[in-house]
């Protein structure tokens, strides 16, 4: 039951950093919710691998490098959905911060629900 909360929230999240950002559109809801899902399954499973992959980057970079991965796996979302559009690679990248922000406030409220 969390996870589906938060496939919904994330998924809020994106519809309304489609309205606050010019480069990022997102067709519908059902595109927003599928956007959720594909980011989920990146992070889930390709990230973990391109971390480590691109290690020495981050440590010289000390984890700013993480923020370009981040970037890069919402233009893989961008590429595999239709339904949603980035404009380029610094709208993917105030994408992903926002996002993780906005998911950050919007997961605390399930916290505080749950305890």
């Amino acid at each position: 039951m969390n996870v589906l909360l938060k496939l919904l929230l994330t998924a809020i999240a994106v519809v309304i950093l489609s309205k606050i950002l010019p480069g990022v559109s997102v067709e519908s809801y059902l595109s927003a919710l599928i956007v959720a899902i594909v980011l989920g399954v990146l992070n889930t499973f390709v990230k973990p691998l391109v971390v480590l992959l691109t290690l020495p980057a981050t440590v010289v970079t000390l984890g700013l490098f993480l923020l370009v991965i981040n970037a890069a796996l919402i233009l893989v979302a961008d590429y595999f959905i239709d339904g949603f559009r980035v404009s380029g690679w610094m709208y993917a990248l105030f994408f992903s911060l926002l996002l993780s922000f906005f998911q950050s406030v919007l997961y605390s409220f399930l916290k505080k629900d749950g305890e």
